[in-house]
């Protein structure tokens, strides 16, 4: 072991030397390699970020992977008994999702239906057959059906229609909603008579436009209560949403009043340690009558459904990278090569002296494997650099490059692709380098 470290220590220093004589061509190496390195650090990097951006959309939406989440229907005893279990638990949440209106009271909102503030009619409520609504005395849209006539409705007016959430607790351990401006719910106090809301980014945005009074109205409830706006989400949501408690919004709002319009009526979301929650609920719905088969648990698995089409998209440009190193790996041979033939003379001394020829492939591998390490650090560092930057100017407007951080599996796969490339350029010069004679030595 000790001779061989030996020979791997000369193999390495001798290397070094050949580099610091040959400085030009070893940066023509450089060059040649550079791209191909490149390539590999740019696909990995790429295809690491691309699924942490997907994976993080989808969290938004569905939810972390491993949690467990049940749709229930949305009758007053599943809103009455989801409640009652959930409320203060640390380690499950309850979604009642229902349609509100902020604003003047008796009016058309500014979006019917609750539809996104740039593309009216596509809303979470479906529109009528030829894309239109019609809303009561408090804002409440439905579609218009065919052949109806909306002439008779209220008037448009200052008021927003949103989706409006209920929760028993906090839903950012399950969705890891990014906090924008202001703050998140806290439900550790007691309940405010004035119901506080949080409201995603596209809510924002038609509060930002328009200028509504403070009065919430919403299915069922015995008073317009007067909201209070504390804080900003990035929810993943196209369409406006607002969050609250759900003890809050209890106050105004009857436990038999509807819970929702746009599907199930309540998401009720638990951690992977709470089966005791899930099987407590599952008992508290079949004493009520709920059939069993309508209370079905499900594990959420963001990861497992885009890892598929992402593992393609990946190995797609890898095959493209490879191509691209490959070019390299052709330049190293090259100058490897010529360099070896303008060497000849002095590995036949070398030779001629006692070195063997194990050795003097060794002295060129590790040149070429030196240059494959430069330039996997010069690659990785320059594709660091890009991403660092593209973070800092693009950040605003690309909410997951605000954050990005360069993956530490592109740069093992820079490196690794720096010394195949390396090993590959130099595995021909390195055998024609440990075949000279030694008689080439008298010859010259």
């Amino acid at each position: 072991m000790i001779r061989l470290s030996g020979r791997f220590r000369s193999a390495v220093i001798i290397g070094l030397q050949g580099i610091r004589a040959r400085k030009m061509r070893t940066f023509l190496s450089m060059v040649s390699l550079f791209l191909g390195v490149l390539a590999v650090v740019v696909v990995q990097a790429g295809a690491e970020t691309l699924e942490r951006a997907q994976l993080a959309d989808l969290e938004l939406q569905v939810g972390k992977d491993g949690t467990r989440q049940a749709y229930l229907p949305g009758n007053p005893d599943t809103l009455r008994i989801s409640n009652d279990t959930l409320t203060g638990r640390p380690d499950a949440v309850a979604i009642a999702a229902r349609q509100a209106v902020i604003g003047e009271p008796g009016v058309t909102p500014v979006n019917p239906g609750g539809s996104p503030f740039d593309q009216p009619g596509n809303g979470p409520y479906p529109a009528g057959p030829d894309g239109s609504v019609v809303c009561d005395g408090n804002g409440y849209c439905r579609p218009l059906p065919s052949g109806s006539d909306a002439a008779d409705g209220p008037v448009p007016g200052q008021a927003i229609e949103l989706t409006l959430s209920t929760l028993t607790g906090d839903i950012r351990q399950f969705k890891p909603f990014r906090l924008v401006s202001g703050q998140w719910l806290d439900f550790s106090g007691e309940p405010s008579l004035s119901p506080r809301l949080v409201v995603n980014l596209e809510a924002a945005k038609g509060f930002g436009r328009h200028q509504v009074p403070a009065e919430l109205w919403t299915e069922g409830a015995t008073a317009n209560p007067t909201p209070r706006i504390i804080g900003v989400v990035d929810d993943g949501n196209q369409t406006p949403a607002a969050y609250t408690r759900a003890d809050e919004l209890q106050n105004w709002v009857s436990a038999s009043a509807g819970t929702s319009n746009y599907g199930p009526g309540v998401q009720v979301m638990l951690a992977p340690t709470a089966g005791d929650v899930e099987r407590l609920l599952q008992l508290r719905f079949a004493a009520v009558g709920v059939p069993s088969e309508q209370i079905h648990f499900e594990t959420v698995q963001a990861r497992q459904n885009i890892a598929r089409d992402l593992a393609l998209i990946r190995w797609i440009f890898l095959g493209m990278a490879a191509l691209v190193l490959l070019i390299g790996v052709a330049g190293i041979l090259n100058v490897g090569l010529a360099t070896v033939g303008e060497r000849v003379e002095e590995f036949a001394l070398r030779r001629a002296v006692g070195t063997s020829r194990l050795l003097l492939a060794g002295i060129v591998l590790a040149e070429t494997l030196l240059i494959g390490l430069l330039t996997a650090a010069v690659a990785i560092g320059a594709s660091a650099f890009a991403l660092s930057a593209a973070g800092t100017l693009l950040g605003d407007q690309v909410p997951f490059l605000a954050d990005v951080v360069f993956p530490w599996r592109a740069g093992v796969a820079g490196i690794i692709a720096g010394l195949v490339a390396g090993l590959l350029g130099g595995l021909i010069p390195a055998i024609r380098a440990a075949r000279i004679p030694i008689a080439t030595v008298m010859r010259a």
